[in-house]
Formats: structure tokens, C-alpha cells, sequence
């Protein structure tokens, strides 16, 4: 990945998510296919849900799940393997249908919805005990108060919506650095014009990897938790963690859990966050 750029003058939204769905189309089949994603493997069994999300979601058997921006399923029938009824929503139509596929293996009961998330009352009903969202999604989106009142609407009343996402504070660093330092590059604070990054395909083969231009909006902390306070919900915790669930910075070293974490001699910093929030039963009584 290169460093990022402002991504230029005025231009519609639309555009940019145009770009990055094209983008993951020709993306999403070699990630399938690759031995980093396994699919295979996850087909013979076993969720690869982190023990530290299942204790902060409780739990889900016989719950519905509703999973925003889900790519080919694997969180989403993860849930579904712990007992969830699911539904699972990507913009990706090839993303979806590896979803699919995977499902009809696992979990035929399982559903998956093509469709951008900030449109999503058009292209699906009802309303869900969870709503699950995690793991670098929030910057593909450029309007974090439609998204939020997306959660909302399908979030069941008495129902709750959990998110685990990359800290803003961890967006900040040049990831370009290799060697053990901390250095911001960019701001902490989202703004209207997306930032362009010219990217490769995280696969490690190189014959495979397809380079392209994603657009990725910087949201803060205080952006995620106003909006979903301004669309109803109520705010059950935030915690911030020392850790991320990717390799953020390329000087990072994974733990036995499966985190990414600094290096011994540097401070510890927000990686990560994760956060609940309800929504309030019609009747205050019940």
C-alpha cells in the first residue's frame, strides 16, 4: 500500500463506492480462493469468532444476527455455528455469492443480501436482536449518520447493535515505517473527500495481486458514538484496546490469540475499539 492522498476536488460519493466495489469484485475471488482465507478449511468446521467478541456479544443461540458489510461470510457463519439465526449484507456481488457458497455447507438457513448498506431498508425486512459490524468496514463508508440510523432500523427494540472496529488513533500512523516508531501521518478527524491509497490485493502470491485505488472516509471516535446516539441508541459500553486485529504497522507481532500487537519498548496505544449500544423498548415498563 502506498501512502494515502487527498483523493481530489468535489465528486459525487456514488463515485467513489463505485470504485471500491469494482475493486473488490476483482479482489474477492482470488482472496477466496487463496490459502490465507482457507475457505476450505472453515467448511470442515469450528468459528473463527475471537473469544473476546463472543464474551462482549453473549450470547446468540437462537438470536437473529443481522451482519453489515459481511465480504464472503466467514464472521457471518461463524455466528451461525454458535447458534445465530443470520443474515449477512455486502456490496460485493462476488463477495456474496462465496457467502453463498459457503452457506450452502454449513448453514443453508443462512441468508445473503447484495446491497450497500446505506440503502438497505430498499433491499431487506424486518428487524434483528443483534446487528454486528467489525474489523476495518466503517472507512468504506461516507456517511456515518445514515449508517447509523440504518443500525437503528433493524436493530429489534431490546436489541442491540455491537461493533468492533480499528481505533481511529491507529489510522493515524504511517503504516509505511518499518522501523519500530510511532509516527502520525494523517488526521485524527474525517473529512468530506476521502482519501485515496493505491493498493494491492492482500495476497501474498504476486502474480495475483491486482493493484487499484481505494477510497477509504476517516471517522473518529466521537463521529461513530454521536451518530448512533443521535439515531436512538443507547450507549451500553466503549472499550478501547491496546491491540488490532490486523497487522496495522508492518513492525507488529501476532499473539497467541490471533491480535496484532505493538512491539516491547513502544507505549501502548488505542488499536482497536468495540462497542455496544441498545435500542429502548417502545414501552419504558417492559
Amino acid at each position: 500500500m502506498k501512502p494515502a492522498t487527498a483523493a481530489g476536488g468535489p465528486r459525487d460519493p456514488q463515485a467513489y463506492l463505485r470504485n471500491n466495489r469494482e475493486l473488490w469484485e476483482r479482489w474477492t475471488p482470488l482472496k477466496a480462493a487463496s490459502a490465507q482465507y482457507d475457505l476450505e478449511g472453515f467448511r470442515s468446521g469450528g468459528s473463527r469468532m475471537r473469544a473476546l467478541e463472543r464474551t462482549e456479544v453473549g450470547e446468540v443461540r437462537g438470536r437473529s444476527l443481522l451482519h453489515l458489510q459481511c465480504h464472503v461470510g466467514v464472521d457471518t457463519l461463524s455466528w451461525a455455528r454458535l447458534g445465530a439465526r443470520v443474515t449477512g449484507v455486502d456490496f460485493s456481488a462476488e463477495g456474496v455469492a462465496a457467502a453463498r457458497s459457503l452457506a450452502a455447507d454449513i448453514d443453508p438457513s443462512a441468508i445473503f443480501v447484495e446491497a450497500d448498506v446505506l440503502t438497505l431498508p430498499d433491499h431487506l425486512d424486518g428487524v434483528f436482536d443483534i446487528v454486528y459490524t467489525s474489523h476495518g468496514v466503517l472507512g468504506w463508508l461516507p456517511d456515518l449518520c445514515r449508517w447509523a440510523e440504518v443500525v437503528a432500523h433493524f436493530t429489534a427494540p431490546g436489541g442491540f447493535v455491537y461493533v468492533f472496529e480499528g481505533h481511529p488513533a491507529g489510522w493515524m500512523l504511517d503504516n509505511q515505517v518499518q522501523a519500530p516508531e510511532l509516527r502520525p501521518r494523517y488526521s485524527y478527524f474525517g473529512e468530506p473527500e476521502p482519501l485515496a491509497y493505491e493498493y494491492r490485493s492482500p495476497i501474498a502470491v504476486p502474480d495475483q495481486q491486482v493493484p487499484g485505488v481505494e477510497y477509504v472516509w476517516g471517522h473518529s471516535l466521537g463521529d461513530v458514538v454521536s451518530a448512533l446516539a443521535a439515531a436512538g441508541m443507547r450507549m451500553d459500553f466503549l472499550h478501547e484496546w491496546p491491540f488490532a486485529a490486523w497487522r496495522l504497522l508492518p513492525f507488529m507481532t501476532q499473539d497467541a490469540d490471533g491480535w496484532w500487537r505493538l512491539p516491547d519498548g513502544l507505549p501502548d496505544m488505542p488499536l482497536s475499539f468495540s462497542l455496544r449500544a441498545s435500542k429502548p423498548c417502545a414501552d419504558p415498563s417492559t
